[in-house]
């Protein structure tokens, strides 16, 4: 796809995290840093997974996380017609303004290089990602339960041993068939969940016992976010609240020393390589 001639001062210049739009909340930043840090600190390897960027924002934490040799793909429609109606007027309705220059500025704000990027509905995924490769997958794309079971179906082939994998908007009103699609692959699947938030599930095809264990000594060691436990299918799924918990170490911002969009240029490496695709 043919990307439009794009003004270098229209792009966004975020100069924190807290900057770029979107959803990530305190308590999601703070596992989704202990479960990557951890998977490091075990040695655990693999690639990186999103489906479903929206403007960047977990992308961007997530890109912290990459070690040499190892892959970052980001999958969304990101201003591509959606396949069917339903999906249609779902992009209509909630992110219209999503674009992919928009993403990849955001991108590059933080990072020297962007993923890798399939721009089409999550569908195709698995033509563009190697089987049993990922160590961490995350899914924040469509709504509608068809797309989430696929997209769950997906992640199971792509996922590596032990791997982790999170679910976004699994229990809000507005998203039932991300709620049908979760604890239908819980009861069917074999996936075991290990916590939840007030707004993503986190659980393993993989091993259970010794992580379960490590989260919650984690959690106990905390005095800014409530944790318990409640028997889910069998496991002792962790419920987490922690709307004031301390942010992880953040992503750094090349712009982060501007006050005034004068103030000082955006480095040319990341325009270069954003203004100079395709």
């Amino acid at each position: 796809m043919q990307h439009a001639p794009c003004d270098p001062a229209t792009l966004p210049r975020p100069t924190s995290l807290s900057e770029v739009k979107g959803w990530f909340h305190s308590p999601d930043q703070v596992l989704f840093d202990w479960f990557l840090t951890r998977q490091g600190e075990q040695g655990q390897t693999g690639d990186l997974l999103e489906i479903g960027a929206y403007l960047g924002k977990s992308a961007i934490f997530m890109g912290r996380y990459l070690r040499p040799g190892e892959l970052f793909t980001v999958c969304d429609l990101f201003d591509s017609p959606a396949g069917d109606d339903a999906n249609s007027r779902e992009m209509n309705r909630s992110y219209a303004t999503l674009t992919r220059r928009a993403f990849e500025a955001n991108y590059l704000s933080f990072h020297d290089e962007l993923p890798a990027v399939v721009q089409g509905p999550s569908s195709v995924i698995t033509d563009h990602v190697e089987p049993g490769t990922c160590r961490f997958i995350h899914v924040d794309a469509s709504h509608l339960y068809e797309h989430v079971h696929g997209d769950i179906a997906a992640a199971r082939d792509l996922i590596g041993p032990d791997g982790i994998l999170v679910l976004d908007d699994f229990r809000a009103e507005h998203c039932p068939g991300v709620a049908a699609a979760t604890w239908g692959a819980v009861a069917t699947t074999g996936l075991r969940p290990l916590c939840i938030t007030a707004t993503k599930f986190y659980g393993t095809w993989g091993a259970y016992d010794e992580v379960h264990a490590d989260l919650a000594a984690m959690l106990a060691g905390r005095d800014d976010m409530w944790h318990g436990a409640e028997q889910v299918a069998g496991d002792p799924m962790i419920r987490i609240s922690g709307r004031k918990a301390r942010l992880p170490g953040q992503p750094v911002s090349r712009h982060r020393e501007e006050r005034t969009p004068e103030h000082r240029p955006v480095r040319k490496s990341g325009l270069r390589a954003l203004l100079g695709r395709r």
